[in-house]
């Protein structure tokens, strides 16, 4: 049986930097969740605040309309809440409480080009062990993406992920979910596991664009899949954290292409001289 190759779309730097522009719609949209996520608030609310910040800024929602088979997605961001991993609905109902652990998942595509990124939020006052959870997942995506700065295969940004989870503590790095490639699509080759060998998987060149996207638990890392065929939950009921930046691997080094800094102060000597000429 034959394995098809990844087919990965290589931008020039003209393109990374259409890129950048959709990347700092997402992070607009991050700074305003940070500031309007709290008690009392629900995720319908959240929802439409991004949704305002993304179409006010001149770009489209990537998620808003997006099918893999369920129908189309009917919110523009996604909010999940406590032991929700990733893909859960915005809703009226789900409305935050004091305690919880939010993560929200945003895409925004100008001029055709994609940005994809996802902060864990805490709302008010969270137990220490969600906040090490968090950090531990902030951690791990930033293990992984100074490791695309000097790996030769993807499979070096993989090991970096489960190493830094696995020295953070018990942590449950979730399977079947993970980052991709990204560009004039929202989810392309290359498929990004969150554990893996150093030597495993396509060459990392320049012009690849890449969502590093851990997702952990603090249980078991088994999932389920909730009935509106989105949602997914963790199986055992434990909270989970998820985190995702979209990097562009230049010639000189990595640009975060969602993070405001362009990651200068995560990656220093390794960020790209683009991001520390902004």
């Amino acid at each position: 049986m034959f394995r098809r190759r990844p087919r990965i779309q290589y931008k020039t730097p003209e393109q990374i930097r259409k890129m950048r522009v959709a990347g700092l719609v997402v992070a607009e949209v991050h700074q305003a969740m940070r500031e309007s996520a709290g008690p009392g608030v629900s995720t319908a609310e959240l929802d439409r605040i991004a949704e305002e910040v993304i179409r006010s800024s001149g770009a489209v929602p990537s998620f808003k309309g997006y099918d893999i088979g369920f129908g189309p997605y009917p919110g523009s961001i996604c909010t999940s809440v406590n032991e929700q991993v990733v893909h859960a609905i915005p809703s009226e109902r789900a409305v935050l409480a004091e305690g919880d652990l939010l993560s929200v998942d945003v895409g925004a595509i100008v001029d055709g080009w994609h940005g994809d990124a996802a902060v864990t939020i805490e709302i008010g006052a969270v137990a220490p062990e969600l906040t090490a959870l968090r950090e531990a997942c902030e951690a791990a995506m930033w293990a992984g993406i100074r490791a695309a700065a000097g790996a030769k295969r993807l499979g070096g940004i993989s090991h970096a992920i489960e190493h830094s989870v696995e020295h953070a503590g018990e942590y449950g790095i979730v399977e079947g979910f993970g980052g991709h490639g990204i560009g004039t699509e929202m989810h392309q080759d290359p498929h990004i596991l969150n554990y893996g060998r150093p030597g495993e998987g396509p060459k990392l060149r320049p012009g690849m664009a890449l969502a590093i996207e851990p997702m952990i638990t603090l249980g078991s890392p088994d999932t389920a899949e909730l009935e509106d065929g989105w949602t997914i939950v963790t199986a055992d009921g434990s909270v989970a954290a998820h985190t995702e930046h979209t990097i562009a691997l230049c010639e000189d080094g990595v640009w975060v292409l969602t993070a405001p800094d362009g990651g200068v102060e995560q990656l220093g000597d390794a960020a790209a001289s683009a991001a520390r000429a902004e």
